[in-house]
């Protein structure tokens, strides 16, 4: 019986654990206080759109400046991957897809940037058993502008 009490309480720790390396990265990109920043995007997953990676996002205050794809080109309103693109266009959308999909994902791994907390590598997998569900992206060349 002991044993058993011993298991289940290192069960929960661990999932508590596993829960706060979000909180804590997400306190870390808040406390933070970038508020004007560029990165490259890159966007995995069984999509047409994979010729456009990485995508340069710019933001400031919470608002994307920019997107522009590896040709150059800008990804405006007209374009038909716009929306998708949006969904992971600031750290702090970035952070409330993981969060989402945290809720209800079978596998969710996530990296985060040491100095700024944000999630930096992302591999989700909705059903274990299916194919073609999994997504990632991957945020690189973060940087702060002026």
């Amino acid at each position: 019986m002991r044993k058993f009490i011993l298991v289940v309480l290192a069960l929960i720790l661990s999932a508590c654990s596993a829960g706060s390396a979000y909180d804590q990265n997400l306190k870390k990109w808040r406390e933070a206080g970038v508020s004007h920043y560029r990165y490259n995007l890159v966007i995995g997953c069984f999509c047409p759109f994979y010729q456009d990676m990485p995508l340069a996002v710019e933001v400031q205050n919470g608002e994307v400046v920019s997107i522009t794809r590896v040709d150059g080109t800008t990804v405006d309103a007209s374009d038909p991957n716009h929306e998708y693109y949006v969904k992971y266009a600031t750290i702090d959308r970035l952070f409330a897809e993981l969060e989402s999909e945290m809720a209800g994902a079978e596998e969710v791994t996530a990296a985060y940037d040491p100095e700024f907390g944000f999630p930096m590598e992302v591999s989700i997998d909705v059903i274990k058993l299916a194919m073609d569900d999994e997504l990632s992206w991957r945020v690189t060349n973060f940087e702060i502008l002026p």
